[in-house]
């Protein structure tokens, strides 16, 4: 079977397990249990701490993962990345007190406290840049002001909790991150079929169908309106000179796509979510 390590908390972990839940796997019910076996898809999960994750699949030991693409760089595991999974995006920048740091360079012999020293430290030197990195778990924001460090280097959102710590951030951004899907150095048998379904989560969570009719006259405009992930499906109606489409559009565009198709001459517009997909 193939061994399938999950997240067993923190923010990955809902999302991770719905997502498998949508792609037709069966995960754990209770909250407690480590390793639940699935013999009907084929698979094993096993649920483990995020951080952990890149290092058992990257020794072979699982097959496959969901985790971060910052901690699996954080780990310097084998693990290789296979695709992005459209959720838990986060960016991480580096920070120092306001005023005091500009560019990257400024870094040079300077104390960096950071909860991901793997990461950081791989970015200043390929960077060229010479800095000690103080590790700690957790939040980092307090280390200039108690004197552990000179700057830190964390995740930034609206960089709010920074500036109330009277730190700014400078520099380039060192990591947009993701949850993504890794693979052993081997890939195993069964990983294909978990990544299409895992893509037909995230096509059927991006995209609606859309259902019209038109005067065939105007199918051109519409198509244009709605050129679908390939191409629509046209069909004859019974009325010969209209013509009914179905096609595929990015679920945040709707109402605005529904609105331009009214006023272009389309009726009987309706909206079905899709359970599933494969592309």
């Amino acid at each position: 079977m193939l061994k399938i390590a999950v997240p067993n908390k923190g923010s990955l972990s809902e999302t991770a397990a719905q997502m498998l839940h949508e792609a037709g796997y069966n995960g754990r019910r209770d909250p407690k249990e480590l390793i639940v076996a699935d013999p009907r898809n084929g698979v094993e999960f096993f649920y483990l701490r995020p951080r952990d994750i890149a290092t058992y699949v990257g020794s072979g030991a699982l097959d496959v993962g969901i985790t971060g693409r910052d901690l699996l760089i954080d780990s310097e595991s084998p693990a290789a990345e296979i695709a992005a999974l459209d959720f838990a995006a986060s960016t991480f920048r580096f920070a120092g007190p306001a005023g005091t740091y500009t560019d990257l360079a400024d870094l040079e012999g300077k104390r960096v406290a950071t909860s991901y020293p793997g990461l950081v430290g791989g970015f200043l030197a390929e960077n060229g840049v010479d800095a000690a990195l103080i590790k700690l778990d957790g939040a980092v924001e307090s280390a200039v002001r108690l004197g552990v460090a000179d700057a830190v280097a964390d995740v930034v959102e609206t960089g709010s909790t920074l500036r109330k710590q009277g730190l700014e951030i400078f520099g380039p951004v060192i990591l947009e991150s993701e949850a993504v899907l890794v693979s052993s150095p081997s890939p195993a048998a069964g990983v294909d079929t978990l990544l299409r379904r895992l893509q037909g989560v995230m096509v059927a969570r991006q995209y609606v169908l859309v259902d019209y009719n038109l005067p065939v006259a105007l199918l051109e405009q519409a198509v244009a309106l709605t050129p679908g992930v390939e191409s629509p499906t046209v069909s004859p109606l019974g009325e010969p000179d209209w013509v009914a489409v179905r096609v595929m559009i990015k679920r945040d565009s709707t109402n605005h796509v529904m609105d331009d198709l009214y006023e272009l001459g389309a009726r009987a517009i309706l909206v079905t979510s899709i359970h599933a997909a494969r592309i």
